[in-house]
């Protein structure tokens, strides 16, 4: 049986993503973003309404990305979130894209036999250039193609062809239907960043168990910014992950006089500075990611299975419970810093179970 991977964030989950998973075949492991997202952003609704969620949609099983992988640029978010899903045994790698002819699996080949010369290519292309912007050039080069666009979709699927090649995992896009990824209109395959933009309204056209969603606490950024605010007045920057002086100088100036988080991103941000890193960086400053904080390959949490996904991790070593012994302490403390932005969000690890579902008829 055919065992396909899906990284998501399904922040929150929508037709279109019923609709990418409707299209991967044989048993269906989902990678998914826990309670802070790749881009900087806390998730609208947590961890495990969004993995129940994806479960009554079809996937089989869904397990935690750490926050340490989930936030991160696009390449390492690729690589973290693959090498997991090679652990488990995934063969394929089922994603959306906003592109139309691009052999993915040709690219994959290209960079397994390239990659070295393709990373010092990067390295030679002007510092004025953003690293999405070298990434497309990079590619340009080696694969003799042109690309069009810089959607988080597009940039996404060419950092997850770099992290295949390195575990041979067949590529398998998946064409995205209706809105583009900031399209904030609603129609019957709305973008995330629409129902966002619509909480409040119903939404049962355009997302499955809408009723979930709208029970569900929410949050956003500006139920952090306080805290975020007396971090960075407090904290020396310059020990968190990723930061350099003059980041860490921009922002000591910037939280002097920002009203709200996006007046903060927005004058700290400049070409070479984009808004995705500085949230990122932002998220760090939060959660207190030290400079010396690395990825570690544990076993993973696992959120939620149906019968068929059971059977599958039989043979994996995973974690179904957190207890005493659990390695991933920064996720632990990103769960409990996420809880204070709503006091009806209910503990996020200790005494949670996997959730379980019935199985659905798999397509091999």
């Amino acid at each position: 049986m055919m065992i396909s991977g899906i990284v998501a964030e399904f922040n929150p989950f929508h037709n279109g993503h019923k609709y990418l998973l409707e299209q991967a075949c044989g048993l269906k492991i989902v990678i998914m973003s826990g309670n802070w997202l790749q881009r900087g952003e806390p998730a609208i609704i947590d961890k495990w309404v969004r993995a129940d969620m994806a479960l009554g949609n079809g996937a089989d099983i869904v397990v935690e990305m750490p926050v340490f992988s989930s936030v991160q640029s696009a390449d390492f978010f690729a690589k973290y979130a693959i090498e997991i899903l090679a652990e488990l045994g995934c063969q394929q790698l089922v994603f959306g894209t906003d592109a139309d002819a691009i052999d993915y699996d040709k690219l994959r080949e290209i960079y397994s036999k390239n990659a070295p010369a393709m990373q010092d290519f990067l390295k030679m292309l002007p510092q004025t250039l953003s690293y999405p912007q070298k990434t497309q050039k990079m590619w340009q080069k080696f694969a003799a193609v042109t690309f069009a666009g810089d959607t988080p979709n597009h940039i996404l699927g060419l950092a997850y062809t770099k992290a295949a090649a390195e575990f041979s995992l067949k590529m398998r896009p998946i064409k995205r239907l209706g809105a583009g990824f900031h399209d904030d209109s609603l129609c019957e395959f709305a973008s995330a960043t629409a129902i966002r933009e619509h909480v409040g309204v119903d939404l049962s056209a355009v997302m499955p168990n809408f009723a979930s969603f709208q029970t569900a606490p929410k949050v956003q950024w500006s139920d952090y910014f306080s805290l975020l605010k007396y971090r960075i007045l407090s904290a020396d920057l310059t020990d968190i992950f990723q930061m350099n002086e003059e980041l860490a100088a921009r922002l000591k100036s910037a939280i002097l006089t920002a009203s709200d988080f996006d007046t903060l991103v927005a004058q700290v941000a400049t070409k070479r500075y984009t808004k995705a890193r500085v949230k990122r960086l932002l998220v760090y400053t939060l959660l207190n990611v030290g400079k010396s904080q690395t990825f570690e390959l544990n076993p993973p949490h696992i959120l939620g299975f149906s019968k068929v996904g059971q059977e599958h991790l039989k043979n994996v070593d995973v974690v179904t419970r957190i207890g005493k012994a659990y390695k991933d302490r920064l996720t632990l403390r990103a769960d409990a810093i996420y809880r204070l932005g709503n006091s009806e969000i209910p503990e996020q690890n200790y005494g949670r179970r996997p959730i379980i579902t019935q199985t659905l008829p798999i397509n091999e």
